[in-house]
């Protein structure tokens, strides 16, 4: 028997597992899949979970059954690549493994800011989503809320909590000169007009120093706050620190053209934890997992995997509330309604695929 374990049942590792279930699965493969969750849960929406305006059952997807397939949800601890194993936080006997696929996706990186980690929320993952949907529904009208990071995560918590709760004062502090710095300008002045027009207050050039429970400290400032919301950058899962493989200088393992770890070819890295030269998206370790799924297929049964191709995305898009949005698509910035609408298809798709 062949044991193929999957860590993390995200986007690159739920297509790698559709992948696999529609291919000639050899009789002999067993697939455990291993989560801390029993769903897939659709990450790019965790702004309107946070925010509100979402019911978290719309983001969750129930994992596909099939009798050479097992779930084991549990909390990784260890995971070792010599002896070949993984440790779980509930089972005391190591879990074994021929084939390991390591999708564990990423977490919030706090740049060592003293009290970021313990004194604000994060949208990172769907409990932590959950808690800073309940702490903004529980605030007072006039509460003030922080949203630390101009990237595409603290626009769309900014604008969609904006939508939610009208009342409230909404602060983004962002490190840049303008919002969204890796897109093109004209959606970097749309952003900021919106945020202008919606009564969003921005903070350019701001170093957040320090963060303490009531308060930001922001360029020798300390400004109150009621909830601050993390969203300013992120790094490969804490696991990842510790494995045995080369990295690049964003902590991501290096793989060769199979997703394989070159030292370890039974070992494959998708999404957040691999090294790429695009950013990651969940566009992107869909696509990675669905050239795993190809590959292991092929080693599965006993043949030379065919090289993947090179991974073309099709663009980024991001909402400003619920009729708003902005995005690259075919390489042309757009913003307004129509990408508001593409990315609700994207999301109808995934949801019913």
């Amino acid at each position: 028997m062949k044991n193929l374990v999957i860590l993390g049942g995200g986007y690159g590792g739920k297509k790698i597992l559709h992948t696999l279930l529609d291919s000639n699965l050899p009789n002999d493969v067993r697939i455990t899949v291993v989560d801390r969750n029993p769903y897939h849960s659709l990450k790019t929406e965790f702004y309107a979970i946070a925010a509100g305006t979402t019911s978290e059952r719309a983001v969750r997807q129930d994992f596909p059954t099939h009798n050479q397939v097992d779930y084991v949800y549990d909390e990784i601890l260890h995971i070792d690549t010599e002896k070949q194993h993984i440790e779980l936080q509930h089972d005391d006997a190591p879990f074994p493994y021929d084939y390991l696929v390591i999708g564990l996706g990423c977490e919030d990186n706090y740049h060592g800011v003293k009290g970021a980690e313990e004194f604000t929320h994060s949208v990172q993952t769907i409990a932590r989503a959950r808690r800073a949907g309940l702490a903004i529904g529980e605030l007072k009208a006039n509460g003030k809320v922080a949203i630390v990071g101009g990237g595409l995560s603290g626009i769309e918590v900014a604008s969609e909590i904006r939508e939610s709760r009208p009342d409230l004062n909404i602060s983004l502090l962002d490190r840049g000169a303008s919002v969204l710095s890796p897109f093109d300008s004209k959606i970097q002045q749309h952003v900021e007009d919106w945020f202008r027009r919606n009564d969003v207050e921005v903070l350019h050039h701001s170093n957040v120093e320090y963060v303490e429970k009531d308060h930001v400290c922001n360029n020798s400032e300390c400004i109150d706050f009621d909830v601050t919301i993390w969203t300013a950058g992120v790094r490969p899962n804490h696991l990842i620190q510790s494995l045995p493989f080369e990295k690049d200088l964003q902590g991501k393992v290096i793989l060769n053209d199979y997703y394989q770890v070159p030292t370890h070819t039974a070992v494959y890295v998708v999404g957040d934890c691999a090294s790429s030269s695009y950013s990651p998206s969940a566009q992107l370790a869909g696509k990675q997992g669905e050239q795993i799924g190809e590959v292991l297929a092929s080693v599965l049964q006993g043949n030379e995997p065919e090289k993947p191709k090179a991974i073309k995305l099709k663009g980024q898009l991001g909402s400003l509330g619920k009729s708003d949005g902005f995005g690259n698509m075919f390489t042309q910035p757009v913003t307004g309604l129509l990408p508001r609408l593409a990315k609700s298809g994207v999301l109808w798709l995934n949801t019913r695929h």
